[in-house]
C-alpha cells in the first residue's frame, strides 16, 4: 500500500526533494512543503496528482496547521513525517548575533515541534505512522563557530529520543538521521555573506570555518538521492534503527567523538560514583 508523506524544506538541490523524489518513485504520494513553492514547478509537473506542493512558512504556527490540514484533506492523511527545513549558520558563541541565534532555533528546533505536534493526532487516530527527524552530524559532534546550530540539532536529538518511547506504543516508529557533509544547496550561501563577528579575537577562526564551507561548495560527497534511499531502507528494517548517520566522513567522525566522550567518562568513574552517600 502507498504511503503519504509529508516533507518540509523543498528546495531544489535539497534534502527535502530527494526525500520526495525517493518517495515518489516508489509509487508513494507526498506533500511538499516550501516557501519558495514555484521553484517546484517542474517537480509538480512530472508528478501530478501524486504531488501536493504547498507554501509554508514553518516559524508560522498556524500556517502549519493549515498545510497539515491540507495535506490529510488532500492524501487521506499523513503516514511518513520528514522535518527536513532547517537552517545553518556560523558564530562564536560570545559574539553571534541574538537575533541570528534565535531565529535558528525557531527554524530548526521549534518548527520541527510544530509540525511534529500538528501530525501526530492523526497517527495516533489510525495507530500508525512514522516521524524522520533530520538533524545532523553537528547534533552529535559539535565545532568550534558552530556552537549554536550544533546546540538546535543536540536538541532534536533529545526530543526525538524522547518522542520515540512516548509514541511507540501509539504504533509510530521514530527515526533520527544525521547527515555529515552532502551535496546540497546549503553550503551555497556561505560565499555570499562575509564573516559578522563583533569580537575581534574569534574573527580569525570564523573566516576560517567559512573558507572550508566555500571551498568544500560542489564537491561534497554525500549524495541526497542516495542519503534519501538509505532512510528509507533503514525504515525497512526489523527492527529500524533509532538513528541513521549518513556519509563516511559523518559516520567516522561520530563513532570517534562517541569513543573519546566514552573514554572520558570511564577514566572519570570513580569521581562519579564517590558522589553518592556512602552505602
Amino acid at each position: 500500500m502507498s504511503k503519504r508523506w509529508f516533507i518540509t524544506g523543498g528546495t531544489p538541490g535539497g534534502f527535502g526533494v530527494a526525500f520526495a523524489e525517493a518517495a515518489l518513485d516508489t509509487g508513494d504520494r507526498v506533500t511538499l512543503t516550501s516557501r519558495r513553492p514555484h521553484e517546484l514547478a517542474t517537480l509538480a509537473d512530472q508528478y501530478g496528482e501524486r504531488i501536493l506542493v504547498v507554501p509554508l512558512e514553518l516559524t508560522d504556527a498556524a500556517q502549519v496547521q493549515r498545510a497539515v490540514h491540507a495535506a490529510e484533506e488532500h492524501f487521506g492523511g499523513i503516514d511518513v513525517l520528514v522535518n527536513n527545513a532547517g537552517r545553518g549558520w556560523y558564530g562564536s558563541i560570545e559574539g553571534m548575533d541574538e537575533s541570528s541565534m534565535r531565529a535558528m532555533f525557531e527554524l530548526n528546533f521549534f518548527a520541527v515541534l510544530s509540525v511534529t505536534r500538528a501530525v501526530l493526532p492523526g497517527m495516533r487516530a489510525r495507530g500508525n505512522g512514522w516521524i524522520v527527524n533530520v538533524s545532523s552530524v553537528a547534533g552529535l559532534v559539535s565545532a568550534p563557530g558552530f556552537g549554536y546550530y550544533s546546540a538546535t540539532k543536540f536538541a532534536i536529538e533529545a526530543i526525538t529520543d524522547a518522542l520515540r518511547d512516548e509514541v511507540a506504543a501509539q504504533g509510530i516508529s521514530v527515526l533520527t538521521v544525521e547527515p555529515g557533509a552532502f551535496r546540497t544547496n546549503a553550503y551555497a550561501g556561505f560565499a555570499k555573506e562575509p564573516v559578522a563577528e563583533a569580537i575581534p579575537e574569534y574573527h580569525d577562526l570564523l573566516e576560517q570555518v567559512r573558507a572550508a564551507f566555500v571551498e568544500m561548495d560542489g564537491v561534497q560527497p554525500g549524495d541526497p538521492r542516495r542519503g534519501a534511499r538509505a532512510v528509507i531502507a533503514a525504515m525497512a528494517q526489523d527492527p529500524p534503527p533509532r538513528r541513521l548517520v549518513l556519509g563516511k566522513s559523518g559516520y567516522d567522525a561520530v563513532i570517534d567523538t562517541l569513543e573519546q566522550t566514552l573514554a572520558d567518562i570511564r577514566t572519570n568513574q570513580s569521581l562519579s560514583r564517590s558522589a553518592d552517600f556512602p552505602t
